[in-house]
Formats: C-alpha cells, sequence, structure tokens
C-alpha cells in the first residue's frame, strides 16, 4: 500500500485524478500544519501499515535564485520555530538542551530521510526543509533562520512526515513545489498553479514507476 498525503485538496487533486483507479494506492488529506499533519500521519500509519508514504504540496522558497515552480525532494527537516528566543538569538530544542541532537528520531538535530536514494530516479534537487508553525515573513526572522539553518524551502507540514516516518520506520518521501520566496507577500508575484501542476507531475511519475 502506497499512501499519498497533502495538507489540502487543491495540492493533490491531478495526481488523485489520474490515479482513482489504482490498486494499493490511497489518497488522504491531512490538514494544514504540524499538529494536524502529525495526527493524521500517525494513524494512517497504524491503520494501513503502508509501504511508502509520499507528502506532496507547495512551499517557499529561501533561495531566489531557484525558480517557482520547479520541484525539489526534501532530504532532511528542520524544526524551525520550536524553541525560545532571547536577547535577540533563537535557541532551538538542542541549543536549550531540551533534547539531545541524536535522540531518535532526529540525527544531528535533522530530520533526515535516508530511503531518498530509492525513489529519486529522476535526480531531482535534494533540500534541507524547515516546518514552521508560523509562515516566515520578518526580513530579519528570514535572515536569522538562514544563518543558522542554510534551508532552501520553508512548509508546515514536512517535519510531521520525517518524524513520523522516521520513528515507526517507515519510508517515504516529501515533494515540494515551489510557489512563492519567503518574505514575498504579494501573491500576485506567487506561481501557485505551476508548483502544483509540477509537484503533481513529479508524484505520477514516481508513483507509476513503481506500480
Amino acid at each position: 500500500m502506497i499512501l499519498i498525503v497533502s495538507a489540502t485538496e487543491m495540492e493533490v487533486n491531478i495526481a488523485r485524478h489520474q490515479l482513482k483507479d489504482s490498486p494499493n494506492i490511497s489518497f488522504h488529506i491531512t490538514g494544514v500544519g504540524m499538529l494536524a499533519a502529525a495526527v493524521s500521519l500517525t494513524k494512517l500509519a497504524l491503520t494501513h501499515k503502508p509501504e511508502l508514504i509520499i507528502q506532496v504540496g507547495i512551499a517557499g522558497c529561501f533561495d531566489s535564485s531557484i525558480d517557482l515552480g520547479n520541484v525539489v525532494l526534501v532530504k532532511e527537516e528542520i524544526l524551525g520555530d520550536t524553541g525560545v528566543e532571547e536577547n535577540g538569538e533563537w535557541k532551538d530544542l538542542f541549543k536549550t538542551k531540551f533534547i539531545a541532537p541524536n535522540d531518535a528520531p532526529f540525527t544531528n538535530g535533522r530530520l533526515i530521510n535516508k530511503h531518498l536514494s530509492t525513489y529519486n530516479h529522476s535526480q531531482l534537487p535534494e533540500v534541507t526543509a524547515l516546518t514552521v508553525n508560523e509562515i516566515t515573513t520578518r526580513q530579519e526572522r528570514i535572515a536569522q533562520l538562514k544563518s543558522l539553518y542554510n534551508p532552501t524551502i520553508e512548509s508546515m507540514e514536512g517535519a510531521a512526515l520525517h518524524y513520523v516516518c522516521n520513528y515507526l520506520n517507515i519510508p517515504y518521501l516529501q515533494i515540494r513545489g515551489l510557489s512563492n520566496y519567503i518574505g514575498e507577500r504579494d501573491k500576485s508575484n506567487w506561481r501557485i498553479k505551476e508548483a502544483v501542476e509540477n509537484a503533481n507531475k513529479v508524484l505520477l511519475e514516481i508513483v507509476c514507476s513503481l506500480i
């Protein structure tokens, strides 16, 4: 069984329509944000016992040299806003020593997808991602996050996928279409349609190579 999950219907409808008659493929909407995604993914993993979970969706991009609409795969996730800010300094869970960097399911403070090479047949870019509860908009915060973690993209659900699947030892893949640059709030400059279409195209190519 392959589970295909997304935060919203819009992000996965193209693939759902084309794969609606495929056996052993199940689509699920987890809801927006880490909390909803973590609960949904845990329930799905324990109920369906999947061979693979694929998360597809859009993401914001920190790197303005990468064209919007491009698709990337996430190799590692970082919790971008779980911690404390003191005297202008951001301290995450590891810097505060609430948990150790290699406490399961983390590796050096990151949620690493060790299954990625198995599914990246098209050699898509493999990037570092941040997951946040509040979309980053302030330039000072953007600079802070880039300096600390050097991420390429940001989403609101990716770390939930990595955390749950690493913890339960389930192979997984995170596909993201780049819809906007981080900090850009003028949505006329966003490329949501292209990001969704291209992410679904990659999803279909990967799934069709597996079934």
